[in-house]
């Protein structure tokens, strides 16, 4: 790789679980079966001429995300312009200006009414414009194509067609949907950043199938051809299923083989790919909905009181033509200087119902300034002039991606000042995914004594209301004890956090306690204890090195923010994790019996993933000594039901230091570890496998059967504590929905503190 880092050409066969012995050609009865509707796309890769006719005729990359064209534009806008009841009012008076009973020129109504109209369709079309540019922009970025002969050349994203083959760089995002068919690993492993699509800043790996890893460079796709036959476009991100029938074989493809449009390749130098979807047929636009009509509540509001004015103008003008008739019936025949025997049917005197109606009509016209079209114009007018203040808010720019704040709409610019609640699945919404490893449990001794964003908050928040009390009540000794126990308090703990800042500041380590620091852990009495958590912090993870030639120093691609901080913590602790090969681990172990560096070897032999599902993930490794050991790490809840009997001799201890660890408003995670027998592990290793070689719908609980299996009978080791801050100006208000259990509801509770919200409103509702 470039800018100075190396990267260890590794085979990950047997390192994950999903990538463990790949199909072969013994295997192909195991390729996905199927036929009918919702299966009938052929993709014929490095060929895509043939998908731009019949019967394939597949879309080009282009997309769209503007509301309007040049056909819809002027139908959609007037429809979009007459939603408002005021404009509905206007227009029926001006069609009526346009006969004798208006008391006006039809000039009068029509132009008001254009001018209102045509503003807010112009202010919709610069809009729908800027759409179109941001599009185009798009539409033109550049991507490498195989045009023939090996020879890959720029190509515009929207001239990309279904059976391209691409080259994607690093940092760059995919085109389209694409099939991964080798990477610049050996392995045909990359990472994917997926933000744009799930807001998910963690990576996600990616693997090919064996079979295409031979195509790593230019020149080897010169013949390349192969047949997909796949589902047809969906939006469903996360699954997929067909067939890639290569060299006379059959292969089944997986979400784990799938690039998707707008995900962005990350700690990799190039992937080559095969496109199966694009433009609008792409998961990411099939997930994208048409531009809405939007409407305010200032808006929804003027109509309602457009038709509390409209019923006052209706019943004033009701009241004046019924006056009129009478008038003209009784008063008018008086009247001589009106000649009502020569008069019209507007001032009959013998039809005075027909002329209080034609009045009425006109009374509607004339009293009809009642209803503010003016008003409209005021607040088209604002609404542009605010997205542009918008757009040019120095408050509003992100100085890491350089990007300021964009209103694509004016629409709704005043519901933004009408925020009232903020509704979030997780604390990750407004935390910024930065972790700091700041304390632990380690065979039921806590370590560590930095404090967190929770703690100062409270108490700085103790001491302003004992202070308060204490002047209040200034009579009462014993408060003033309190006050000056509380400063006390709060003078220790941020001399805590000040005299860290005085320290080397390493990302990710945060921790504080000389106990365990510079190989002082080797006085502790639960040495063992101490070197298994630091061996399960350094060995229990997916993560690989990456030395850079410049500094010589060590950084760890891992697949979320809390590996990168345990490996961190490690490595401060004296157990860096240094290299990783087909199939072992090496740690440099800094401190030791025998008082000088030791690098050990550690052969991994499984590897059982972390998901959503399990909360927990595991490890099988073998040591020097021929020890077969497995490693866990995970949710409390999980491992604890997990312990053995002779496993839970620091449970109380661990539990009491997870309950203090989450109300200060910290991630823990509980460690443990079993010794295995060789004949144990063999059994359980056949079964393991059988259930990975497996290919169809119950292959994922076969794996979660077996894994639960070997994940029992466990001896709890300790747990850790790391921080995630919170974003800068974080929070308001909170209403908080919850079912959980209280445990959580004190977790929450302490996140307000640390949002410096002590003053906000919590709404509490408890979900049945």
């Amino acid at each position: 790789m470039t800018r100075g880092r190396i990267r260890a050409k590794l085979r990950r066969s047997t390192l994950y679980t999903f990538s463990c012995l790949r199909p072969t050609e013994t295997e192909v009865a195991g390729a996905h079966s199927f036929e009918g509707p919702g299966f009938s796309r052929i993709v014929n890769c490095n060929q895509p001429r043939l998908h731009r006719k019949k019967p394939l005729n597949y879309p080009s990359n282009y997309i769209s995300t503007t509301k309007y064209n040049v056909v819809t534009f002027l139908p959609k806008a007037i429809f979009e312009q007459f939603r408002r009841v005021a404009n509905i009012y206007f227009l029926l008076a001006a069609i009526l200006s346009l006969t004798p009973v208006a008391p006006f020129s039809a000039v009068s109504m029509i132009a008001p009414l254009a001018f209102v109209v045509g503003l807010s369709m112009a202010k919709e079309a610069l809009e729908d414009w800027r759409r179109f540019i941001q599009d185009m922009k798009v539409n033109s970025r550049k991507a490498s194509v195989h045009k023939g002969a090996g020879v890959f050349d720029n190509k515009p994203w929207q001239k990309i067609r279904v059976g391209d083959v691409l080259k994607v760089e690093k940092d760059q995002f995919f085109p389209a949907d694409l099939l991964l068919l080798s990477s610049s690993d050996e392995d045909g492993i990359c990472y994917v950043e997926t933000m744009n699509l799930d807001g998910e800043t963690n990576l996600k790996v990616k693997r090919s199938l064996e079979v295409t890893l031979p195509l790593d460079d230019d020149a080897t796709f010169k013949d390349f051809t192969g047949t997909i036959r796949c589902e047809d476009p969906n939006p469903n991100l996360y699954t997929f299923v067909g067939n890639f029938e290569y060299d006379r074989q059959i292969y089944p493809l997986d979400p784990g083989q799938i690039l998707l449009r707008d995900s962005k390749l990350r700690n990799t130098a190039y992937v080559y790919g095969v496109v199966i979807f694009t433009g609008h047929d792409t998961k990411v636009m099939q997930n994208a909905t048409k531009s809405p009509s939007k409407r305010s509540g200032i808006e929804r509001k003027m109509d309602q009181i457009i038709y509390i004015l409209f019923t006052l103008l209706v019943l004033i003008s009701l009241i004046s033509s019924i006056g009129f008739a009478v008038k003209t019936k009784f008063q008018m025949p008086d009247w001589w200087y009106l000649q009502p025997q020569n008069t019209t049917s507007l001032y009959d005197p013998s039809r005075p119902a027909l002329s209080g109606i034609f009045h009425l009509v006109t009374a509607l016209i004339l009293y009809g300034y009642l209803i503010p079209i003016s008003l409209y114009v005021s607040i088209e007018v604002v609404k542009v002039l605010q997205a542009s203040f918008i757009n040019k808010d120095i408050h509003m720019y992100d100085e890491e991606t350089g990007n300021p704040a964009q209103a694509r709409t004016s629409n709704l610019n005043e519901e933004l000042g009408q925020v009232d609640t903020i509704l979030s699945d997780k604390t990750g919404t407004l935390t910024c995914n930065q972790m700091d490893f700041l304390k632990c449990s380690i065979a039921g001794t806590a370590y560590g004594v930095g404090a967190t964003e929770v703690e100062l908050a409270a108490a700085k928040k103790l001491a302003y209301d004992l202070d308060n009390q204490d002047q209040e009540n200034s009579d009462v000794p014993v408060h003033k004890n309190r006050a000056n126990h509380s400063e006390i308090e709060l003078e220790m703990v941020v001399t805590s956090r000040e005299g860290k800042d005085l320290k080397t500041n390493i990302k990710g380590f945060s921790f504080e306690d000389s106990r365990l620091m510079n190989g002082n852990w080797l006085k502790e009495p639960s040495v063992e204890f101490v070197l298994l958590f630091f061996r399960i912090l350094a060995l229990c993870h997916t993560a690989i090195p990456e030395r850079n030639e410049e500094t010589g120093s060590i950084n760890y691609e891992a697949e979320s923010p809390d590996e990168g901080a345990f490996l961190v913590a490690a490595r401060e602790f004296g157990f860096e994790f240094c290299r990783r090969t087909q199939t072992s681990v090496f740690i440099l172990e800094r401190y030791s019996s025998s008082g000088q560096p030791i690098q050990r070897e550690f052969k991994v032999l499984n590897t059982l993933d972390f998901t959503s599902k399990r909360k927990r993930m595991s490890v099988i490794v073998k040591d020097e000594s021929g020890q077969i050991l497995l490693l866990c790490k995970g949710a409390d809840s999980i491992i604890f039901d997990r312990l053995s009997k002779n496993g839970r001799m620091y449970e109380e201890a661990t539990t009491k230091h997870l309950n203090e660890y989450g109300e200060s408003g910290l991630r823990t995670l509980a460690l443990a570890y079993r010794k295995l027998e060789e004949s144990e592990y063999s059994a359980w290793n056949s079964e393991f496998m059988k259930a990975k070689t497996s290919i169809g719908a119950d292959r994922e609980a076969m794996l979660e059967r077996v894994s639960d299996m070997m994940e029992r009978d466990l001896i709890l080791v300790g747990a850790t504590a790391i921080e995630d801050k919170l974003q800068k100006g974080v929070c308001l208000k909170l209403l908080f929905v919850s079912s959980l259990s209280p445990s959580f509801v004190y977790v929450f509770i302490c996140f307000i503190v640390a949002c410096r919200c002590l003053s906000a409103l919590i709404n509490w509702h408890k979900l049945v």
